[in-house]
């Protein structure tokens, strides 16, 4: 069911700070970042040659990376996002096999303009999954 890894994505506190690391230190493509306020995130991708690394810091206080990052001020691995076909029909099949959708179960608009999930990571040896459709 799951494709490829589409990212990694690492919590922040200073966005900037992180995007010179990856940008100036391991010499990576960083793109420009990006609000996302339905999910009440800054992004910004560091493209890589067979996936992206996805830093996330919080836009607004009601941010959920905000409770992240108070609970790992360094930050560290937020959730690691997968692509599927069709995310219906992939959410239909973790429910029916027990897995928990987070949210309202209905798939929102990703930082790629595409819909996505995220998946419980009780159900997921302790990693926040995120499903976006390919």
């Amino acid at each position: 069911m799951i494709g490829r890894l589409n990212h990694v994505a690492i919590a922040v506190k200073d966005l900037e700070s992180a995007s010179a690391t990856y940008r100036d230190t391991l010499g990576a493509k960083v793109l420009p970042p990006q609000d996302e306020p339905d999910h009440g995130v800054t992004v910004v991708f560091i493209e890589l040659p067979n996936t992206k690394i996805e830093l996330l810091t919080p836009l607004g206080e009601n941010s959920p990376i905000a409770a992240f990052l108070d609970k790992n001020p360094a930050g560290g691995i937020h959730h690691v996002c997968y692509e599927v076909d069709d995310i219906i029909a992939a959410r239909d099949h973790l429910k029916a096999e027990g897995a928990r959708v987070l949210g309202d179960g209905e798939p929102k608009i990703g930082a790629h303009g595409k819909p996505v999930l995220f998946l419980h990571p009780k159900d997921f040896c302790g990693t926040l999954v995120e499903l976006e459709q390919a």
